[in-house]
């Protein structure tokens, strides 16, 4: 049993509040039971996916470090769907156009409705399908695209682009000047959109760009049992390796108050269920994320000194979660 957890710690979030009594029992307990064995730290140059996607890419049998991790065609092959080609998501977002730099707002901050994302995606369709692209609706922000120019088309996580210079994170590979061009008309065509008519008479975001991530092709040895590694919001039992997303919303939106309420209810389940995995088997794994890094804890045996360094020397959850942030040394 291996937990993931994005966003254990952020960026956004390193006030003194932060930690102040921030109690987290059962997190404590897995700290006192399991040792770090494995540090994941970003370099100078930040790559394309963050942490907790290298480690459960890991987990799948890819190389965490490739230019293309295909979580569309993974999610696809998770609901029965496996495909041999390449696939993306597609998300609308709008872009924040200043002087010197191109920002993405993040899209969660659209509360873009359903029949306005299919509106959306309705007046795009012929120009996606000019370029090989078959796009189809899945949720409000997350469209399934598949098509050949998704192939070996690098692309950035959404999370790493949110309030970021899209510039800096567009793909520069040859094979994306294609999409390079759709962006532009796509500018156009939503500029005067009714749905953002409508959306700007109201003084909400406008839908004025999309994202690709999450693009590529499923490589052939990747495990299609769900039952190996899933992606859930709440605590898991039967999962081999789960990512648990719970605190990304709060991360994102820097709102402390939601982070610490849905840490203490990850505390209460996934933690809780992860020591008593650990007191049935004597095994278990957790991975502690944020933006640039992840820790990860095992229950590995541990030597005599190693076991007496425990028993006095315990590392705080605080501790271990200012270490993803580089406040701490443990």
């Amino acid at each position: 049993m291996h937990l993931i957890i994005p966003y254990a710690a952020s960026q956004a979030l390193t006030s003194p509040e932060v930690w102040a009594d921030l109690q987290l029992p059962q997190l404590q307990n897995l700290l006192n039971l399991l040792q770090r064995d494995q540090v994941l730290q970003d370099a100078d140059d930040t790559p394309p996916h963050l942490p907790h996607e290298r480690l459960q890419a890991q987990a799948l049998g890819w190389a965490h470090d490739a230019a293309c991790l295909p979580w569309a065609a993974w999610h696809q092959a998770q609901q029965g769907q496996p495909s041999a080609e390449p696939q993306a998501w597609m998300t609308p977002c709008h872009w924040q156009i200043g002087m010197d730099q191109v920002v993405m707002t993040d899209p969660a901050q659209l509360g873009l409705s359903d029949d306005e994302s299919q509106q959306l995606l309705q007046a795009m369709q012929p120009f996606l399908q000019e370029d090989g692209l078959q796009v189809t609706w899945h949720s409000a922000l997350m469209w399934h695209a598949q098509g050949a120019l998704l192939a070996d088309l690098p692309t950035a996580s959404l999370d790493r682009v949110i309030g970021q210079n899209v510039k800096d994170w567009m793909p520069k590979h040859p094979v994306a000047r294609p999409l390079q061009r759709l962006q532009s008309e796509m500018q156009m065509l939503l500029y005067n959109h009714p749905v953002n008519d409508v959306r700007d008479g109201s003084r909400q975001y406008t839908v004025n760009a999309f994202w690709l991530h999450g693009a590529g092709t499923l490589p052939p040895t990747t495990p299609t049992s769900a039952a190996g590694v899933s992606t859930a919001a709440a605590s898991p039992m039967i999962a081999a390796v789960t990512v648990l997303d719970a605190l990304r919303a709060s991360a994102l939106q820097g709102d402390l108050q939601t982070w610490r309420q849905a840490w203490q209810q990850l505390d209460a389940t996934a933690m809780a269920d992860l020591v008593q995995h650990h007191q049935a088997t004597g095994q278990g794994t957790l991975s502690l994320c944020s933006e640039h890094a992840a820790h990860t804890y095992t229950a590995a045996p541990a030597a005599w000194h190693q076991r007496f360094k425990r028993l006095f020397q315990r590392t705080s959850p605080a501790a271990a979660l200012q270490a993803l942030v580089g406040h701490t040394n443990v």
